[in-house]
Order: structure tokens, then sequence, then C-alpha cells
């Protein structure tokens, strides 16, 4: 397996161990991911052993609830198309009044849902353009593969070399509708990877960039990316993540960037989505408002 893949693979047996999908379902994601039924079956055995973790806790914390999101009212965002490499590639733009700097969003596992379009939403009406991609564009876009399990399986299947070229077209696009801006981006789950891999490409247009929760790239070097200040975001429950932590602080040290790592104890994985069980509230403003004073210190000066 390559690393998007065992990430992927660990993604649905994850959710499958604490109780968010049922071992059909499991199945048929592990399978759409390459996996032989007999290893699949035998992943999915050993979270049903005795000994086994028992399912995550999805009570929201005080002061909100999962259908409560961080950060201001989202401003609408509006389909768009836009160049990349010999493809038209989609995303949802959200324009912002006197933007202070422009953001790339980065999508989970599910491609660009309308969590992501939130998000971007939300970081317009803090004062940042942003622009989610889809990097299921391809494919004809998230909508056009049905469910999650497909959109997982694509993203799987394309090669990283794709998914970075259309990254970086989606910060050409920032740059052409807003070239006196900085640009920065941010990225959830499998989109935290892809933020991590997009400074290891060397993107030297990057500002800032807050990989939430991803795991770094296997030999990442972030020294192409010598502008970029990283704000890290890890859950303190997520240990198949936080393996990957150390690793990254030593890349972000070696490439002298500057960077802050931001762990928020008791929380799981994707503690930020609102519109998933391991939703945390608190945890989730806590970090909206950290993520808008990193944008606005190193995309707005």
């Amino acid at each position: 397996m390559n690393q998007i893949q065992r990430y992927l693979v660990d993604e649905v047996v994850e959710d499958y161990a604490d109780g968010l999908l049922e071992r059909r379902e499991a199945l048929r994601r592990l399978g759409l991911l390459g996996l032989a039924s007999v290893t699949a079956g035998g992943l999915l055995a050993a979270c049903d052993a005795p000994n086994a973790s028992p399912p995550v806790a999805t009570t929201p914390a005080p002061g909100g609830s999962p259908s409560t999101p961080a950060g201001p009212a989202a401003i609408a965002t509006q389909a768009v198309t836009f160049p990349g490499q010999g493809r038209t590639l989609q995303g949802a733009f959200a324009a912002a009044p006197d933007a202070r700097g422009s953001v790339l969003v980065i999508h989970e596992n599910r491609g660009l849902t309308d969590h992501i379009r939130s998000v971007a939403g939300r970081l317009a009406a803090s004062g940042f353009a942003a622009l989610a991609i889809d990097l299921l564009s391809a494919e004809g876009g998230t909508a056009a593969l049905g469910d999650q399990g497909s959109a997982m399986a694509a993203l799987n299947a394309a090669p990283t070399q794709r998914h970075v070229a259309d990254m970086k077209a989606g910060v050409t696009e920032l740059v052409r509708r807003a070239p006196s801006i900085k640009v920065g981006a941010v990225g959830f789950c499998f989109g935290g990877m892809m933020t991590w891999t997009l400074l290891a490409s060397g993107e030297p247009r990057l500002a800032a960039a807050a990989p939430f929760y991803g795991p770094f790239p296997d030999g990442g070097n972030l020294s192409g990316s010598r502008n970029a200040a990283v704000l890290a975001v890890y859950a303190g429950n997520d240990s198949r993540v936080n393996a990957s932590r150390a690793a990254a602080e030593s890349a972000l040290r070696a490439a002298n960037l500057t960077h802050e790592v931001a762990e928020y104890p008791g929380v799981d994985h994707a503690f930020f989505n609102d519109t998933g069980p391991r939703y945390n509230a608190e945890a989730a403003a806590a970090v909206y408002s950290k993520l808008v004073a990193w944008f606005d210190r190193h995309l707005a000066a």
C-alpha cells in the first residue's frame, strides 16, 4: 500500500471500530480501496476482538451541539470552474468584502461536501476569500460519484501528482482573482495530508498553511515552501495521525519555517467537522479563532 491507501484503509477501519459504519458498508469500502475480502475481513475482525477499544463517545462539548458550526455565519459560496493541467477543475468560491488574504480549502476523503463549502463561506465571513477545491474534478466532481465510498476510492486511485497539480492550479486561481493579497491553505483529515503534501511539493506562493489532523507524508521535505507559516492542528485522542507528528515537527524545524503545533486534548480525529459524530463544539470554536488569528498574522500583514 502507498501512504494514501494506508490512511484511507485505516479511516474505514477506525470508523467501523467506533460504530460509525456497519460491517457490510465497511467491507464494501475496503473492497473499493483494493483490499481482498479475506484481508478486509481480518482487519474488521480485529476490531471485534474482546480487547478491542470501545466505540468513541460522541456527546457534544459544553456550550454547543453538533449542529452549531464554529465561526461566523457562512457567506454563500458560488460554484466555479477554472483551468488545471489539461482539465477543467471545479470548486466553490466565497468572496470576502475587503479581503485580507485568500485561502485554498482542501476537503476530507468524502470530497467537496456542504460542510467544506461552509468552511469556505465562514472564512470569507472572517475576511478571507476562499476557494474550496474539488480534487475529484477529473471524475466529474464529487457529486457525480454518488456516495462516500466511491469518492474515497477515486481519491485513492488518483496519483498524488494529480492532486498536487490541482492544488497548485487552485493557488493560481486565487492569485488570478486577487493578485495583490497573500494566499494560504487549510485542509482537514485527507485534506490535512494534502496540505502537508502541497507544502512538501515546494509551493513558494503559500504564505500560510494549516493542516488539520492530517498525516505527514513519508519522507516529506518542507524546505521548498520557504515562505509558509504553518499552524499544525492535532486532536489529542487521534493516535493514528499523531504517530507522524514528530516527523512533521522535525521537518518544520529543518526547513526553519515559522510554525506552531496546536493539540486539543480529549478530542477525536475530525473534531472540527460539525456534521460528524466526533465534533467537539468547544475545541472547534477555539481552533477556528486560532486559525483566523494565524491567517491575520501571516496573510494580512
